[in-house]
C-alpha cells in the first residue's frame, strides 16, 4: 500500500483588483506584487494583463525566466538573439533571459491581449547564460487525463506524465482545466513553494476545503518533506494554473527589467545595457 503523502493547505490568498496600468490600452492585476523575495522564492512576480497595441515596447531583461501564458488573443514575438513567432491563446513562452535579452510582445492582429507573466528568478550560477527561448504550444504539451480532468503539463512533472521543457531553477507549471465537482491531487517535492491561481470558477482546495475563486491567488503552506495537495472544482467547474518550485535562497537585487543578487551587479546590467542597447546580451 502506498504511504499517503501529507497534504498542503492554503496559507493565504490574493485577491487584487484590476487597475490601470501603463498606457490607456493597459490594465493590470498585481497577483503576486515584487518585493516579498523570501516568501514568494524562486517567483518574484505575477502580474495578469489586458494590452493593446504599443503597450509592451522593445525592452530588455536579465537574470530572470519569463513564463508568459496567453489567456485571449494571438502574439507575435521576437527578440535580439533572433527568436521569433506567435503564439495564440492557451500557448505559452518561457524565455531565459541570461546575461541579457531586448524583446518584444505584440498582439498579431491589433487587439487586447489577456495574459499572465510569471517572472522566476535564474540561480546564481546560471544569470549569466545565454538567453534561449521555447515556445509551450498547448497542442504539443503532455496532458493528463483522468474522469473529469485534464491537466496540461508546462514544465516539471503530474501525475504519471512529465514535460520536456527545459529548466535552470526546476519548476512545477501546471494548467488544470476540472469538470463541476471534479478532484485532482498533485504531488509536490519536499520544499517547493506553491500557489495556484485561478482563472475562471472556484476551486476548493486541501482538506479544508478553501475556497478560491477567479482571478484569485493562494500560496500554500510549507512541506519540508514529499506533499501533495488536492483541488476540487466547484460547480461550474473550474481552470486554474499550479505553480510550484524550489526556493534558491539567494540575495536578491532587483530594479526595473534586471534581477541580480547585488546592487553592484545590477549597475553593470544597466552599464551594459546603455552602452550595447540592441546588442545587449549578445555573444561577442
Amino acid at each position: 500500500m502506498t504511504r499517503a503523502l501529507p497534504g498542503r493547505q492554503v496559507a493565504r490568498i490574493s485577491r487584487p483588483g484590476m487597475e490601470p496600468g501603463y498606457a490607456d490600452n493597459h490594465k493590470i492585476r498585481r497577483l503576486m506584487p515584487p518585493g516579498d523575495w523570501a516568501a514568494n522564492d524562486p517567483f518574484l512576480l505575477l502580474m495578469e494583463d489586458w494590452a493593446g497595441p504599443g503597450v509592451f515596447e522593445p525592452h530588455p531583461h536579465r537574470g530572470i525566466q519569463t513564463l508568459t501564458f496567453l489567456l485571449e488573443g494571438e502574439i507575435e514575438h521576437y527578440d535580439n538573439h533572433g527568436h521569433k513567432g506567435r503564439i495564440s491563446a492557451g500557448d505559452a513562452l518561457l524565455m531565459t533571459a541570461g546575461r541579457g535579452i531586448v524583446h518584444d510582445e505584440r498582439p498579431a492582429d491589433g487587439k487586447t491581449l489577456h495574459l499572465l507573466q510569471l517572472w522566476i528568478n535564474l540561480p546564481r550560477k546560471d544569470k549569466l547564460t545565454i538567453a534561449s527561448l521555447q515556445e509551450l504550444h498547448a497542442s504539443g504539451l503532455p496532458v493528463r487525463r483522468e474522469p473529469g480532468v485534464e491537466v496540461r503539463v508546462l514544465s516539471g512533472r503530474s501525475g504519471e506524465v512529465a514535460s520536456a521543457t527545459g529548466n535552470y531553477a526546476p519548476f512545477i507549471g501546471l494548467e488544470m482545466r476540472l469538470d463541476a465537482a471534479a478532484m485532482v491531487e498533485q504531488e509536490l517535492p519536499a520544499g517547493y513553494n506553491c500557489f495556484i491561481v485561478v482563472i475562471d470558477g472556484h476551486v476548493r482546495i486541501g482538506a479544508a476545503g478553501e475556497d478560491v475563486g477567479s482571478g484569485e491567488l493562494a500560496w500554500l503552506t510549507r512541506s519540508e518533506v514529499p506533499s501533495q495537495v488536492t483541488v476540487t472544482a466547484g460547480e461550474a467547474g473550474c481552470r486554474a494554473l499550479l505553480f510550484a518550485g524550489q526556493p534558491l535562497n539567494e540575495p536578491v537585487a532587483s530594479r526595473g527589467p534586471f534581477v541580480m543578487n547585488t546592487a553592484e551587479e545590477l549597475s553593470a546590467a544597466f552599464a551594459e545595457y546603455r552602452a550595447q542597447g540592441d546588442r545587449f546580451g549578445q555573444a561577442g
